[in-house]
């Protein structure tokens, strides 16, 4: 098995896509450090060996793709997985020696002809649409640094949507014809439904969590004894 070296110096965008296109495991990049997919970028360790996926997101990640991809059939928008990376932010003006983002995201609606980073088609450009699954560990990361990297950098991006595993919670950011954006949408019950009116596609939540069984206890209602 080739997996990337375990090592803490700053590597370039340049190097990490060699590096990552030897590897049989998935990792990120971020200003200049490589880390799996499934951990946080700003934890003590990288490069583990172990790939931090559960069940529950791998369900998660199968049902969004069913339900958006069949609605998307026959149009000219389409759905790509987390195996496809998706390149931001390269020129940024950062502290960093090594800045840019490389992230994997769990589901990525492209509409129109699909640009890439360069001939191998690994590396997209222009999102219309990203969707990540929350984990424990990721979840500050996703929620706070990848999404202003999205939002700032991704002109083709006007929607971002983030999905817990362990409780029925799906968060909709919609970009405004001002360009700002704005929270359309927070669904917390499964008869719920968000609009993604860009890509004319609803997301029931019975079933995003279709199969999740939730180990999470609901909160107590207020003034609950």
């Amino acid at each position: 098995m080739t997996n990337l070296p375990k090592s803490r110096r700053l590597y370039t965008e340049g190097e990490y896509l060699a590096l990552e296109r030897e590897s049989e495991e998935r990792h990120e990049y971020l200003d200049g450090v490589i880390y799996e997919v499934g951990e946080n970028p700003y934890g003590d360790s990288i490069y583990t060996d172990v790939t931090v996926v559960s069940r529950n997101h791998g369900t998660i990640c199968t049902n969004l793709t069913v339900e958006i991809g069949s609605q998307l059939r026959g149009r000219a928008c389409q759905v790509f997985s987390r195996d496809l990376k998706r390149l931001s932010d390269s020129v940024l003006r950062s502290p960093y020696p090594t800045p840019g983002l490389d992230a994997c995201p769990d589901l990525i609606v492209v509409c129109g002809e699909p640009q890439f980073h360069d001939e191998l088609r690994d590396v997209l450009l222009n999102p219309r649409v990203i969707i990540e699954v929350l984990s424990p560990s990721t979840e500050a990361f996703d929620r706070g640094e990848k999404f202003l990297r999205y939002r700032t950098y991704l002109d083709s991006l006007t929607d971002y949507v983030v999905v817990a595993q362990n409780r029925p919670l799906v968060e909709h950011f919609a970009r405004q014809a001002n360009g700002q954006w704005v929270i359309a949408a927070t669904a917390t019950n499964l008869s719920d439904t968000v609009l993604l009116n860009s890509i004319g596609c609803e997301l029931r939540l019975s079933d995003v969590y279709d199969r999740i069984v939730f180990t999470e206890a609901p909160p107590d209602p207020p003034n609950a004894q």
